[in-house]
């Protein structure tokens, strides 16, 4: 009996919520983490999509439809997680510049994509994502490193590997291994 007092004694005056809150609440390096992976992702996203129509390799092209699809549904659980914890999708303009900010492709290059079309689009989208890849691993590595959620360690961690493997084969496509 006084075990439930005491419990509903918490309940009414505050304490226990202040547990399930923080369970709630995103790490601070695990949020900066996917809110510097989503819009990678996103653009991500973009590039590969032009494939579809411009590519002439047809392996590139369904390299291209995996890719996409990976990361969008990879996207789709970063931004659960966000929400879930009740954390932004984007992080404040700047707030990322201390550790080198969000890693992204130039947004010139990705408009130069959309001009190409054959094997000049297919050179230039292998160049374009084996370096935006690149970004993912590196921030990839630094999650698993860093991280506290091992849920987002071990998509880091998936992400490490898989983008490790995506650029071998874009190497092979391109002849430089």
């Amino acid at each position: 009996m006084r075990l439930l007092l005491l419990a509903l004694a918490f309940a009414v005056s505050g304490c226990a919520t202040t547990q399930p809150d923080a369970v709630l609440r995103g790490d601070p390096l695990d949020v900066m983490f996917l809110q510097m992976m989503l819009p990678h992702h996103q653009q991500g996203v973009e590039m590969v999509a032009l494939a579809r129509d411009r590519a002439r390799n047809e392996e590139l092209r369904m390299l291209a439809a995996a890719i996409e699809k990976t990361q969008a549904t990879e996207a789709d659980t970063m931004r659960n997680w966000l929400t879930s914890w009740g954390e932004p999708l984007t992080a404040p303009p700047d707030s990322h510049a201390g550790h080198g900010g969000m890693r992204q492709s130039d947004p010139q290059e990705v408009a130069r994509l959309s001009a190409l079309r054959g094997a000049e689009f297919d050179e230039r989208l292998l160049n374009v994502m084996i370096a935006h890849q690149d970004d993912a691993v590196q921030m990839a590595r630094w999650e698993v490193g860093s991280g506290a959620n091992q849920e987002v360690k071990d998509l880091a961690d998936r992400i490490e590997k898989s983008r490790t493997a995506q650029i071998g084969l874009m190497k092979k496509f391109l002849g430089t291994t």
